[in-house]
């Protein structure tokens, strides 16, 4: 074979030789090493075809091109004759990806990165890209301090021309903050500046929010922070000088160090708004709650320009320009504001979409819309819309983006977004509950029927202490006005002793009709009527019951009591939730009043008032503060055919303890006792004996704290569907009506008194699981009296098939 002249080698691997080559006339191409690749689409990548005139310019373009394709690791070019031989390495075919060693990174963080680096399996491996991908991810670790951290990807060759590719991480510990010092500071001492920082050199246990390891990103916020602690307090023309991050020998300490000129402090000469006002200067003005001789506060003045962009908002502006340039008189330390509005162009809504609701009908979301098509646009009612969406607890998020029409400058879509719950289901479950036992159940329980948002509920349940059949229906929307209709029948069977109460057994049936109207954005009111029939037997002769029976003409040994009652109510309801599926922030409330009608087997009333109010305490909400309350009266009214005044029934007693009321202790036992009547000494006097059986009152006063905290080890996907907190409970259940004493004249029960204050405290998990809902507390009182039962764990979960 002729001697072949090397005419090109591979610029890649550095290793070019060259010799001069006259121009030729090509007369044949040949490759060597393909395997993968085909001839065919190697051919396609060169520039140079058989008949060209070349020289070693183009040889070199040749080999720049085929290096392009992505396909080879290698190339040498020769000469033999006038044909050309192309000598290739191909890029190995990547057959696996693993990782080793990392904690910090997910995989499938890192699989995403690979992937938006075309480094997959079934692709080439490209070894440049590879080093690359090594370094960011070095950057990385060392962002959050662990400076020791190394990544090295291994390659292992296989048959075939194909490799193994696996990411060796090793980690180690991250680089912890040292000490932090300042300079140049003199109005505020080093502590003081400290304390604003998330990153710190000394840590307490109880401080959540510190962290001594060193990351980039918070020494960031840190110093924002500062700056905005500065301008906070009128340093208008505080910098930061120097930034110093020193890392000890051993990677494993961070010495920070900060040079700050904090400059004069500033009070405001006076507030001035220019530009466009719209003709409501005083609407604007009125806004400014900046005085002269104030100290200058930044977040004061951005409260402002907040304020004044909402309110251009409202107006139909939906992208105004609010800026405040400070005018300083550095003479006297004052600065005026000039604060410039620019509200740009008035914005009409075309279109109001939805996406995400799947089963809820756009009808249901579209009605509780209060920005409408066709209109100015007003940022206060896209956002109620985003509010009145959260509250009905169909969805777990809800969205909203304002989009600009293209071609237009003046119209806007808004797309709301939402993410559906589990608003109910058809089911048959099996549950288990502490409190309740093995509770059976099945039927139909949807508050979004069909995706109308209609309630529609038939329901059978049993469980250790009751049987109930249910059904009913409630339309939120019955008129356009938002007009509510809804209505109930049921069957129950209550057995008083399986549920911790004095011993009676209750079969009753119903039906009830509502009516409701809004009266505003958050307050909602309901009218009632409804017919309820009790069938009681099986009492146990102790003093509540026997004065009921009395009063109503029964003897005492009458076993059966059957009542029938007629009752409206009404009640007010007042809701500001930032969502109806695990709030964060708002308060809710309601207030409810319901009565027998005159003619009543039984005529009593009962009245009710529940609130919850949530305090966000960080920005996110990931912490927030529940303080909740109940308070409840009832009695009778008028009197009974034998002149006796009516008493609240016992059957329509208060009761507390278990999850639902006040944790720690046993359902219903908290509260007055059974005292029983005992006529063995003969007579119509008999004793009065004192239990520990419960009877209920007719006052209960419930309060409760719970701090509510990020659930550990949960995942951003079920961060929305689970809840953990810790409570502290309080509450007591008295009654008014019963003043009893032995023969001595000692109380036997001191039902009057309500302050016998039972408390507790503990933690609670719930989760809105696809099995059903479920509840954990565990709980232990630190304020009981004789009598009362503890229950130190507590759970219910229902199972749906």
């Amino acid at each position: 074979m002729a001697m072949k002249k090397l005419l090109v080698a591979s610029l890649l691997l550095g290793s070019s030789v060259a010799q001069s080559a006259e121009q030729f006339v090509v007369d044949d191409i040949r490759f060597e090493g393909l395997q993968r690749v085909t001839l065919g689409a190697a051919l396609l990548q060169m520039p140079v075809r058989v008949g060209d005139n070349v020289d070693d310019g183009d040889i070199s373009g040749m080999i720049q091109s085929l290096f392009a394709s992505g396909n080879f690791e290698d190339i040498q070019v020769f000469r033999d004759g006038n044909t050309l031989l192309v000598k290739v390495q191909e890029r190995p075919t990547i057959a696996s990806i693993t990782f080793s060693g990392n904690k910090a990174i997910k995989e499938e963080q890192l699989k995403e990165n690979l992937d938006a680096s075309r480094i997959r399996v079934g692709e080439s491996l490209d070894r440049t890209t590879l080093s690359k991908i090594e370094k960011g991810l070095e950057d990385f670790y060392y962002s959050v301090g662990k400076y020791n951290a190394t990544v090295q990807a291994v390659v292992t060759p296989l048959p075939r021309n194909r490799a193994d590719l696996k990411f060796v991480f090793t980690e180690g510990v991250s680089a912890e903050i040292q000490q932090i010092n300042f300079i140049g500071n003199n109005v505020f001492s080093d502590d003081e500046l400290r304390k604003k920082f998330k990153l710190q050199s000394e840590v307490s246990w109880w401080n959540f929010f510190a962290d001594k390891k060193y990351q980039k990103q918070v020494l960031a916020g840190d110093l924002e922070t500062l700056r905005s602690m500065y301008l906070n307090n009128g340093y208008l023309k505080y910098r930061l000088d120097a930034t110093q991050v020193a890392i000890s020998p051993d990677k494993k300490g961070v010495y920070i160090t900060l040079k700050v000129d904090e400059g004069e402090q500033y009070k405001v000469k006076n507030v001035q708004l220019r530009g466009d006002l719209l003709g409501k200067t005083g609407e604007l003005e009125a806004l400014v709650a900046i005085s002269s001789g104030d100290v200058y506060n930044g977040a004061e003045v951005t409260a402002l320009e907040e304020a004044l962009k909402r309110k251009l908002g409202e107006l139909g502006y939906a992208y105004p320009q609010v800026n405040t340039l400070p005018d300083f008189d550095d003479d006297n330390q004052e600065v005026t504001l000039i604060v410039n509005v620019e509200p740009g162009k008035r914005i009409y809504v075309r279109n109001i979409g939805f996406s995400g609701n799947t089963s809820t009908k756009d009808e249901v979301l579209r009605r509780e819309m209060r920005q409408m098509e066709g209109s100015w646009l007003n940022s206060r009612s896209v956002e109620r819309g985003k509010e009145r969406l959260s509250r009905t607890g169909f969805f777990e998020t809800v969205d909203v983006q304002t989009v600009r029409v293209p071609g237009t400058d003046d119209q806007v879509d808004l797309q709301y977004t939402v993410k559906e719950a589990n608003a109910g289901n058809i089911n048959f479950g099996v549950g288990y509950g502490t409190e309740s036992g093995i509770s059976f159940q099945a039927g139909i329980q949807q508050d979004n029927f069909l995706g109308t948002g209609n309630r529609f509920g038939i329901n059978a349940m049993m469980n250790d202490y009751q049987k109930n059949v249910s059904l009913e229906y409630r339309d939120p929307y019955f008129t356009l006005d938002g007009i509510s209709l809804g209505g109930k029948v049921y069957y129950n069977e209550f057995e008083a002793s399986d549920a911790n109460i004095s011993d009676y057994t209750n079969q009753s049936y119903g039906a009830s009709l509502t009516w409701g109207f809004p009266f505003d954005e958050l307050n909602f009111f309901e009218f009632g009527l409804g017919y309820d029939h009790n069938k009681i037997s099986n009492t146990q002769e102790y003093y509540q019951i026997e004065k009921f029976k009395q009063i109503h003409g029964f003897d005492r040994g009458d076993n059966i009591i059957e009542l029938d009652d007629f009752n409206w109510s009404v009640s007010w309801t007042r809701n500001n939730l930032n969502r109806g599926y695990f709030p964060t922030a708002g308060n809710h409330q309601r207030a409810s009043f319901r009565m027998t009608i005159p003619g009543s087997d039984a005529q009593f009333f009962k009245a009710q008032y529940d609130v919850r109010q949530y305090f966000p305490l960080t920005e996110d909400h990931g912490y927030s503060l529940l303080l909740r309350g109940r308070v409840g009266y009832g009695n009778g009214y008028g009197t009974t055919d034998n002149g006796s005044d009516q008493l609240l029934p016992f059957y329509e007693n208060y009761y507390a303890g278990g999850f639902s009321t006040l944790r720690g202790f046993r359902s219903n036992t908290v509260g007055p006792k059974a005292v029983y009547l005992d006529y063995s000494a003969g007579g119509n006097n008999p004793e009065l004996i004192g239990s520990d059986d419960a009877a209920g009152g007719n006052a209960v006063a419930l309060a409760s704290m719970e701090l509510i905290v990020p659930t550990p080890f949960a995942s951003d996907e079920v961060r929305n569907q689970i809840r953990t907190s810790v409570f502290v409970d309080a509450g007591t259940v008295w009654d008014t009506e019963y003043d009893l004493r032995d023969s001595d004249g000692r109380y036997i029960q001191d039902y009057s008194d309500p302050s016998l204050i039972r408390a507790s405290y503990g933690a609670a998990l719930q989760w809105m699981s696809p099995m059903g809902p479920l509840v954990f507390s565990i709980a232990k009182p630190i304020k009981k009296y004789e009598g009362d039962d503890e229950e130190f764990f507590t759970f219910t979960i229902g199972r749906t098939f």
